[in-house]
């Protein structure tokens, strides 16, 4: 047994000194301190201590990031920039200002984000994808560097318009996403979904293989985080969001369709149930994954994304949850206007 531990000494050496060196060193308000007595990782003791073997293969293209990839990636940091804010403000009343002050590169704090009255199942999931958005913020800027964090209204009267707009009328009382679980959950039905849009229409049109890399991670963590929301509010779906004597399925539908609406694009966004011609194989109706008829994420590009998110339906006039607009090359470019203030294209 001595052995064995000994031979697993310079395999969790090495672990610890990637985590070490992968992130930055978060204030003490956002360590979780109910964690468990740390030891030895199971998966240290399978070591045998040899040599590693998992070097990946040469790629066909030896250029880590080309320059026509910057810009794209870049334009993913808006949508980063606001997960990382309104999962940090809604976990723990705090944002990058406190968490990871130098990601946020200047840009001015959010808009009405505050700290959410959410159960213990709810703040645990949330705070997880808060901290996963800070690692994107940073992985993102240090492959292709990054501009400011643009003006975020994360205010619960922008989350209140975007119900009525989805609704099509003023929800009485207004919609606050902060005041329990159930509606701090179906307003992260709202922005993160698009980040999934987003990465795969990015996808086919960077040649990096660090862009390429980057995107695919990236992808894989936006995608299991909407599962997990979307996930949690199936199984309340037939419950009705009080006081609205309305669904949890009806919410997500409306809030789907009023994104096909000003995104002016067609059908990339459905509910948690459709009608059984829309499910996987033509043969369900329950869709807890958002797919096409092949059951594959859909795509959004650029200029689609900001028509939702200003909520104007039109990617030249800012507002919603950019009350400014968008920060970045493509964003600004809409607008004639530069990058931003204090924006640099590269670190």
């Amino acid at each position: 047994m001595a052995s064995s531990h000994a031979a697993a000494a310079p395999f969790l050496l090495v672990l610890l000194l990637q985590l070490c060196s992968s992130g930055l060193a978060l204030p003490s308000k956002f360590i979780d301190q109910t964690c468990p007595p740390e030891r030895l990782p199971a998966v240290a003791l399978l070591s045998n201590g040899g040599p590693f073997l998992c070097n990946p293969p040469a790629p066909r293209v030896p250029v880590a990031v080309f320059p026509h990839d910057v810009d794209p990636v870049q334009f993913a940091l808006n949508l980063e920039y606001t997960e990382a804010e309104f999962f940090l403000h809604g976990a723990y009343g705090a944002g990058l200002d406190e968490a990871a002050p130098g990601l946020a590169r200047g840009g001015p704090p959010p808009v009405g984000a505050r700290k959410a009255n959410l159960d213990e199942e709810t703040r645990r999931v949330v705070s997880e994808f808060a901290l996963q958005e800070v690692g994107h913020l940073r992985v993102i800027q240090q492959t292709v560097g990054g501009f400011p964090r643009p003006l975020l209204n994360l205010s619960a009267d922008n989350f209140a318009r975007v119900m009525d707009n989805a609704f099509g009328y003023r929800l009485n009382p207004p919609f606050d996403p902060y005041t329990n679980s159930l509606n701090f959950l179906l307003a992260c039905y709202v922005i993160p979904y698009l980040g999934i849009n987003g990465y795969v229409g990015t996808n086919p049109i960077i040649d990096g293989y660090k862009t390429k890399e980057l995107v695919a991670g990236l992808l894989g963590v936006e995608a299991g985080q909407d599962a997990a929301f979307r996930t949690l509010l199936f199984r309340r779906r037939g419950e009705a969001v009080p006081p609205y004597n309305v669904t949890v399925a009806e919410f997500t539908d409306r809030v789907s369709a009023l994104r096909n609406r000003l995104g002016r694009c067609g059908v990339k966004d459905e509910g948690l149930t459709v009608p059984r011609e829309l499910g996987a194989e033509g043969a369900i109706c329950t869709n807890v994954l958002s797919a096409d008829r092949d059951s594959l994420s859909y795509s959004r590009t650029p200029a689609e994304l900001l028509r939702i998110l200003y909520l104007t339906g039109d990617e030249h006039v800012p507002g919603g949850f950019y009350p400014d607009g968008a920060n970045g090359k493509i964003a600004r470019s809409f607008l004639g206007k530069p990058r931003g203030a204090n924006e640099s294209p590269k670190n």
